[in-house]
């Protein structure tokens, strides 16, 4: 977790209450064991599954392990014993593969992205991407499905994203899921397909073609789009799309009445997209760009002039607070990568505020998990102290702001005339938290009437969920409550 602020930077409606004292003679609680490292884990999981299966992980980061580099091929091949295996990166933008899982693409070592003894990226990721999840049935699909879909209810979420597209997963995954979430109590899914045929994505249910449109991939995977090469590698990534593609793009959604988005990281991506919904603009008329409410998924290394053009434009930028929990501060992932002053630009939360860009806050899952709370305090406890917003405007954007994304301005609060969708917390005394000095002081003021929220400084304990509520309809309760 973060560094709390510095004494002083954050003012409470009341002092939380002093921890119990323990009892006499406790014994510390015994140290929390350990995962085993990465290989033993892999060899155990592939000697405890059928061996006609293909072999699926997720989660490695390289940035972390002490040899600051993934398995090799010949590694996993050893660990595997010989069989397929498909394993992200936990950005999802790259991923390791054993030999017996490139057997099983045809030309796959031909494709853009194939660089031998490296993680595979671009064409050949996709490629083999598919041909993993072709080895998923349609029973294992619908099963992981429900089961996302329970986990999400059980953390009070109430509405779930679903960013699905051609390149990253299957039609009968994106219909499928909007299937189950209309047929079953649970969270609703609102379906966004990252295709530029708008005519497809309307005809799949999609309420945008938007989401994982690729810009750009990732910092983690060096596939951002940057205007100055990495810090730790000799090139900047490359654009998937340029400015005439997105103002093709936006215009095509806007004159049929879809959401456009683009998943876009680096600096130069960002300002592609921004340049690209300004031509659109130009061509519609900028009254008719801003009603769309275009989204930007990720929108991290962002510049005073592109914060300005996301607020002129009306764009909404969908951002991953965790990420900065995960990778930010002065010797994490995103330092790695960029040093440490380029790093310190990253998702400039505070900033986007002030310049009234309109804030929807999300998980990406699984590349961060599904988490509510812990996203609301890694926005207002942010690694670099300048982009720190109040646990009130991270909640709201968590809440109302995920509405406001998808045009509905009439949700997200408990009023008459909403919809009833809400969840019952179990937690601590409610304080107000804001990293502004002189905003801590109006909001801590009973006149000001700022209703509290729970204590997220880091170390304490996140709220508890003990029911959620979608539409009228309780989805879920905490057993034993």
């Amino acid at each position: 977790a973060p560094p709390p602020p510095p004494p002083g930077a954050w003012r409470r409606a009341r002092a939380p209450p002093a921890p119990p004292a323990p009892p006499p003679r406790a014994r510390p609680p015994a140290p929390a064991r350990a995962p085993p490292p990465p290989p033993q884990r892999i060899r155990a999981y592939a000697g405890s599954r059928p061996a006609d299966r293909v072999l699926i992980g997720h989660g490695w980061d390289a940035s972390r392990w002490p040899e600051r580099r993934p398995l090799s091929r010949a590694e996993l091949d050893g660990l595997t014993g010989g069989r397929p295996l498909y394993l992200t990166r936990i950005d999802v933008h790259s991923a390791l593969v054993t030999t017996a899982m490139l057997d099983l693409v045809p030309g796959v070592r031909g494709r853009d992205g194939f660089r031998d003894g490296e993680p595979l990226t671009g064409e050949a990721h996709h490629a083999v991407r598919a041909a993993a999840y072709a080895s998923v049935s349609p029973g294992q699909r619908a099963e992981a499905q429900r089961a996302a879909l329970r986990h999400a209810t059980s953390l009070g979420i109430g509405t779930v994203h679903e960013c699905g597209g051609p390149d990253i997963s299957s039609e009968d995954d994106f219909t499928g899921l909007l299937k189950a979430a209309a047929d079953e109590p649970g969270p609703r899914v609102v379906g966004y397909w990252a295709d530029t045929d708008v005519e497809r994505a309307h005809a799949l249910g999609a309420a945008g073609a938007a989401g994982d449109l690729f810009a750009d991939g990732s910092l983690g995977s060096h596939t951002a789009c940057l205007h100055e090469p990495y810090a730790d590698a000799p090139h900047a990534g490359a654009a998937h799309l340029d400015a005439d593609a997105v103002a093709a793009h936006v215009t095509a959604c806007t004159e049929v009445g879809l959401q456009a988005g683009f998943h876009a990281i680096g600096d130069h991506a960002i300002g592609n997209v921004v340049a690209g919904v300004r031509s659109a603009a130009d061509a519609l008329g900028l009254a008719r760009i801003r009603a769309a409410r275009h989204r930007v998924e990720h929108a991290e290394m962002l510049t005073p002039e592109t914060v300005a053009a996301f607020a002129e434009l009306g764009l909404t930028a969908s951002v991953q607070p965790a990420f900065d929990a995960a990778w930010g501060g002065d010797t994490g992932m995103y330092a790695q990568r960029l040093g440490v002053e380029r790093a310190r630009t990253l998702n400039p939360y505070a900033a986007l505020l002030r310049a009234g860009v309109p804030l929807a806050f999300g998980s990406d899952s699984p590349v961060t998990p599904l988490d509510p709370w812990g996203t609301v305090r890694a926005a207002a406890f942010h690694r670099t102290p300048e982009h720190r917003i109040s646990v009130r405007a991270a909640f709201t954007a968590h809440t109302r702001g995920g509405w406001r994304a998808v045009g509905r301005d009439d949700a997200g609060t408990l009023v008459p005339g909403a919809p009833a969708d809400y969840a019952v917390w179990r937690t601590g005394e409610l304080v107000v938290q804001a990293p502004d000095d002189r905003v801590a002081r109006w909001s801590t003021d009973p006149r000001s009437g700022t209703p509290g929220l729970p204590d997220l400084t880091p170390g304490n304990t996140l709220p508890e969920c003990l029911r959620t509520v979608v539409f009228g309809q309780t989805v879920y309760v905490r057993p034993g409550e």
